[in-house]
């Protein structure tokens, strides 16, 4: 394939980072925008000299893959019509707002041969990127995503805001089943919870321990792997993993700095990983339009998404309720 068509539906705050890098990635070409606040699509057409389309319906046949970037209770409504017309879908975070809508949009993605991915961008952050160079197995993983208070993620509770991306990180680090949920979660500000704890067990044994909160006067997105071969404390906002491994006693070879584990008799090498210069958008959107040139797969699957956002959900309905699932 050529260089991919693409567009942006949803030229908000967000949806403007994905239109201008777009229009930078090497083999995407930006066709257009579309905003139902028809002067929004208008100014960012401008600035990046593409059509503002005037309605969704006439980028059919005009483009090849989209980024859905709208309210999540619109995600369903508006890349359902895309892919059921043969147009690639990146949907933002969470895939759509309930687990039904998500099952749905994964079988007409397959029903209609076209791929659909999902905006967990953390996978794409280089602190997350430099753990595929390490064999991760990990048996607790604690995750803190604290933010300042921001009226625009408040339509939906602070799990499916904030805490759905360590969700899906745990998920994907982890690759076992959740076998049991304990959640709380309450509302200070907003009509919708803003302050969230959960912890998930898993079938291999694991825990992972969230934390998320948006009303907080320090931000913070910090995870942390512990496993038997060593530690892994990711810093997401500065991009930067350290890496504390058990040295191997037959592998002198190891880059980092080795430090001698008390009386042990054993060395841990220390190595920190991961660039401030790299753009974790910028990782996502190049990854989607190389899936598409060649014709998949995605780095995060329909079906990842949608178990993210169903657990997500048993995670607000548990916080409500005060019972373990």
């Amino acid at each position: 394939m050529d260089n991919v068509r693409t567009a942006v539906i949803g030229v908000g705050h967000l949806g403007r980072h994905h239109a201008r890098w777009y229009d930078n990635i090497k083999d995407a070409e930006l066709v257009g925008v579309y905003d139902t606040d028809r002067e929004k699509a208008i100014r960012v057409g401008a600035e990046y000299g593409v059509v503002a389309f005037e309605q969704l319906t006439d980028l059919f046949g005009q483009v090849d893959a989209v980024s859905v970037v709208v309210p999540t209770s619109r995600h369903y409504e508006v890349a359902s019509q895309l892919l059921a017309n043969g147009i690639h879908c990146l949907v933002e975070k969470p895939i759509t707002a309930t687990v039904d809508e998500a099952r749905k949009l994964t079988a007409l993605a397959k029903e209609h041969h076209v791929l659909l991915t999902v905006g967990h961008i953390e996978r794409f952050n280089p602190a997350v990127q430099a753990l595929k160079k390490h064999r991760i197995s990990p048996r607790f993983i604690e995750a803190h995503r604290l933010a300042a208070f921001d009226p625009r993620g408040t339509d939906v509770a602070v799990i499916f805001d904030l805490m759905i991306h360590d969700i899906d990180l745990a998920l994907h680090l982890i690759g076992s089943p959740v076998t049991r949920i304990e959640a709380s979660a309450v509302s200070v500000i907003s009509g919708t919870d803003d302050i969230a704890n959960a912890r998930l067990t898993f079938a291999d044994g694991a825990v992972a321990n969230l934390t998320a909160s948006r009303i907080s006067l320090r931000p913070m997105r910090k995870l942390r792997i512990f496993q038997k071969s060593g530690y892994f404390s990711l810093d997401l906002a500065e991009k930067r993993a350290d890496v504390y491994r058990l040295a191997d006693g037959t592998n002198t070879d190891e880059i980092g700095m080795r430090i001698p584990l008390g009386k042990s008799g054993h060395e841990i090498v220390y190595s920190k990983e991961g660039s401030r210069d790299d753009d974790a958008l910028a990782n996502e959107l190049r990854a989607f339009v190389k899936a598409v040139q060649e014709g998949g797969p995605v780095a995060v699957t329909a079906e990842e998404a949608t178990e993210a956002l169903r657990v997500a959900s048993e995670i607000e309905r548990i916080g409500i309720n005060g019972n373990m699932g």
